[in-house]
């Protein structure tokens, strides 16, 4: 057992909702234990589009409640983290007798630009593709564009943040550990948590459950928590495509499919772009999700419509999938689930459970603070709402800054280059520099293990952020997997077994 200690919530789910919740918990003062089977973010919060965004296609489902809240988070999220998040400007190609006429176009954008306070980030305008450097990757058949804003968020590095911020606040946080049993006994949980790695099994007790499993809501409740028939989550795979640089320009494009579907072409790492999102019923086990050849010829041929330079699947450099646990709502279609989130507890026996059905990363925030209004309902409440006006870790900077704190960063450490200022700015923000410490050449830094991650980052990943697998490094933590080799891949993982080894 993990002695005496009861803690006030337990969360089982390392997404951004379960560490979201876990983070504004801490910090109005409950204590906190969250527990992740795998890694933070590694299912479906680092398998999105990464877009910070109101949703505009969600207007046509009249979903207008999800979508001003969605909209108003932008620069709330935005100004939180002004290095992992930031603004980016969307082409949407307009092309007469398409799928959607100009005028229901133009009145989703005037609602998209005037629901949500939208303050800093630009209002929509109006391009011509002939003459504009946004139609010059496109065919020539396209005209006409409307351009507007949305954001841009490293998903799963946002996911470690308020990990990170939520442990600073006094959180236990386990990753690699699975809840395999929670039972109500005596009005407290008793809950028992088994280490992925060491096989050993450890004791917990709490107030309150908190179930942010994501695609394994339903697997939580049916396992670990017992119950029979359950089934709330429709789960919806997503994939995406990431394909050698396909334009320079810096603005990302929104574009629609004969099927009524949208997808999106996003610049990415520098080098590269993404394209998706696939949108279809998965009916397996959310661990096994993976892109199908279907859906990679789907995404090559959508995109192979707008740009005048084909996407075939030798372009392809990496994959990614990921399920969506929508809250099922009975729709006919994938893409017309609903994308908002519901949270309903069950408070039988005495011991509070708060089931979390749903959510976006655009909503967390949001998503977090309706959790605590439940939650200070069923338990107690303490302190009140206080995330909207936070800095999430190496974010403490003015939100139009980071270009500043790159400059800033290239003068204290003058042997890095920009790229490598930049990638590091975007990654750690302030933090940067207490990765770096006292370096005054490369060298200092350590092993180079490939592409710009040396040695004194990875240690700080394994240190600082429960950073276990060279996949922790390369996909998540950073996206440097891009830019690795094989055989630097593998020289990467022998060195975190060894950091595995010495701990």
């Amino acid at each position: 057992m993990s002695g005496d200690t009861v803690f006030d919530l337990f969360v089982i789910g390392g997404g951004i909702n379960g560490c979201g919740i876990a983070r504004d918990a801490a910090g109005r003062g409950y204590s906190v234990a969250l527990a992740e089977m795998n890694d933070f973010a590694s299912g479906t919060s680092s398998g999105a589009t990464k877009l910070i965004h109101g949703g505009l296609r969600y207007l046509e489902h009249y979903e207008f409640r999800l979508v001003r809240e969605a909209l108003m988070e932008r620069e709330v999220l935005w100004a939180m983290a002004p290095h992992v998040i930031w603004p980016l400007r969307f082409v949407l190609p307009y092309q007469k007798g398409g799928v959607r006429p100009a005028w229901l176009i133009r009145l989703g954008l005037f609602l998209y630009d005037n629901l949500g306070g939208r303050k800093l980030l630009p209002a929509t305008k109006t391009l011509d593709l002939r003459t504009d450097p946004a139609g010059e990757p496109l065919k020539p058949v396209f005209g006409k564009a409307f351009e507007y804003s949305d954001g841009w968020v490293d998903d799963a590095r946002m996911v470690v943040l308020n990990a990170r911020d939520a442990a600073a606040k006094g959180a236990t946080i386990l990753n690699r550990a699975r809840v395999v049993s929670a039972r109500r006994e005596n009005g407290l949980w008793q809950i028992e948590v088994r280490n992925e790695v060491s096989g050993v099994t450890t004791g917990y007790r709490a107030r309150m459950v908190v179930n942010a499993g994501g695609p394994w809501v339903d697997h939580v409740l049916s396992g670990a928590i017992g119950r029979n028939n359950v089934h709330n989550v429709r789960l919806v795979q997503g994939s995406h495509i990431i394909v050698r640089k396909k334009f320079e320009d810096k603005r990302a494009y929104f574009f629609q499919n004969p099927d009524n579907r949208i997808f999106f072409a996003i610049p990415y790492e520098t080098d590269f772009t993404l394209i998706g999102t696939t949108d279809r019923d998965f009916p397996g086990d959310p661990k096994d999700v993976k892109i199908s050849p279907e859906e990679i010829e789907y995404l090559c041929n959508a995109a192979s419509e707008y740009f005048a330079e084909p996407v075939t699947g030798d372009d392809i450099v990496w994959t990614y999938s990921a399920v969506r646990p929508l809250y099922d709502d009975g729709a006919s279609k994938a893409q017309e689930a609903t994308r908002d989130y519901v949270l309903k507890v069950d408070a039988a026996d005495g011991a509070p459970l708060l089931n979390v059905f749903g959510g976006k990363l655009t909503t967390y925030r949001r998503l977090s603070e309706h959790a605590l209004e439940k939650i200070g309902e069923a338990i107690g409440a303490k302190g009140g709402p206080w995330t909207g006006k936070s800095h999430l870790p190496g974010g403490d900077f003015p939100v139009t800054g980071a270009r500043e704190q790159e400059r800033r960063l290239i003068l204290a450490y003058p042997f890095l280059t920009e790229r490598q200022a930049s990638r590091l700015i975007k990654c750690y923000g302030t933090d940067a520099k207490a990765i770096l410490g006292d370096a005054t050449v490369l060298e200092e830094l350590g092993r180079h293990f490939g592409g710009t991650l040396y040695e004194a980052e990875v240690r700080w990943l394994i240190e600082r952020e429960w950073a276990q697998t060279a996949e922790d490094v390369l996909w998540r933590r950073t996206k440097q997997g891009l830019f690795l080799t094989a055989e630097e891949a593998v020289g990467l993982e022998e060195y975190m077994a060894g950091a595995r080894r010495a701990a």
